[in-house]
């Protein structure tokens, strides 16, 4: 019997991150399938080629594809040629030409299924095909159908207007895609409940690929007396949740990470926390193993840093909503911390961190949770779905 003809597709290829880790099991799982995006930057697929475990001049290693190098596996649009001529400052004003880009992508007859790594557009890509299309949804355009959301990421009059705009363009192109689809897959339970409100379809939960085996506690390291905040600074992760509640609780917290909104976050913090800036893996897998614990007061559609966080031992306090309903465990892995008002969150927080109780946890307990989260999990999960949906 012959292997599946697999394609994949995704939102774009500008930045890597969680998405694209998953892309980049899905060519682990298929390896050889073409991955189709409409805008491409060198340097992330050569990021996402080496974590699929590929070199861009080496063979592919897929069926009918033994002899091409694997940097050819990533076909790209017009749209990848126009954001080289704009010194890829940013993708931004292409993303109206996106839906198109997607429904006139080659895909045609020539697979028996098409996997859609999906977060705006990419669904529209059910239009270029015959094939059963499978959507894996990191979620729907938060940004378009949430209007708090898209307030809170728009930074400004124009950015508001232009977001607004945008947004109504993704609603549409949605729910003109929703029909088409075989199978949607979300990310996390909080994604499928979206997916049912917005789009009003099922979806099956597949919760995303965490390197758990990069991510392990160290007995010899002791913890110490410090709460850890890990991520990229911007509005939804609420770093500034964190500042406000470890000021309460009169607490020590540290701050690893980068991004536009820092200057925010900063100015409101006082000298009971540190900011690392952005770090490699090696300082971020120490602060994981020395931490007491880590918080997550934004609302995750699933969350990358909290498993890797528990992989390491640590417990996680997060806000009881979105993704961490699916990672956290109370009283095993962390606790949630009631959804409510600003306010009400950042007395949750202070209170749980003031009266934490280290023994309350143990790390071999964490770490085994985590595990549920591994790569190889995923992919025997996914590659399952998509057996049972390709014709």
């Amino acid at each position: 019997m012959s292997a599946p003809r697999i394609a994949l597709v995704h939102e774009r290829f500008t930045e890597y991150g969680g998405s694209e880790a998953v892309v980049a099991e899905f060519m682990k799982t298929w390896p050889g399938a073409p991955v189709f995006a409409p805008i491409t930057d060198p340097r992330c697929t050569r990021t996402l080629l080496e974590a699929a475990g590929l070199s861009p001049e080496t063979p592919s290693g897929g069926p009918g594809a033994m002899s091409s190098p694997a940097s050819e596996l990533v076909r790209d649009t017009w749209l990848s040629r126009a954001y080289a001529a704009s010194g890829r400052r940013s993708h931004a004003p292409l993303l109206p030409f996106a839906p198109r880009a997607f429904r006139t992508l080659p895909l045609e007859d020539a697979y028996d299924a098409v996997v859609v790594s999906h977060h705006a557009f990419a669904t529209q890509a059910a239009f270029a095909t015959t094939a059963p299309v499978i959507a894996y949804v990191h979620s729907p355009a938060r940004w378009a159908w949430d209007s708090a959301f898209r307030a809170r990421e728009a930074g400004g009059r124009a950015g508001q207007a232009a977001l607004t705009g945008l947004g109504a363009l993704a609603r549409r192109n949605e729910l003109r895609a929703a029909p088409r689809l075989a199978h949607v897959v979300a990310n996390s339970q909080a994604v499928a409940d979206r997916v049912r409100d917005w789009w009003g379809l099922p979806a099956s939960v597949v919760n995303p690929p965490v390197r758990v085996a990069r991510f392990a506690p160290d007995p010899s390291i002791e913890r110490e007396d410090f709460f850890l905040f890990a991520g990229r600074l911007v509005p939804y992760k609420r770093p500034d949740l964190a500042i406000a509640a470890a000021q309460r609780a009169g607490v020590r917290l540290v701050i690893l990470g980068g991004g536009r909104y820092r200057q925010q976050p900063e100015a409101m913090a006082g000298p009971e926390t540190t900011f690392l800036g952005a770090a490699s893996d090696d300082v971020l897998v120490d602060m994981y193993r020395r931490c007491r614990a880590l918080l997550m007061p934004g609302v995750e559609d699933f969350g990358i840093v909290p498993v890797e966080a528990m992989a390491c031992g640590a417990p996680v306090l997060a806000v009881g909503a979105g993704g961490a309903l699916d990672t956290v465990v109370p009283g095993i892995s962390g606790e949630h911390i009631p959804a409510g008002t600003d306010a009400e969150v950042t007395d949750g927080f202070a209170r749980a961190m003031r009266d934490f109780d280290p023994a309350a946890y143990h790390a071999d307990t964490i770490r085994k949770h985590a595990a549920t989260f591994s790569p190889e999990a995923f992919r025997t999960r996914i590659a399952d779905i998509v057996s049972r949906n390709s014709r």
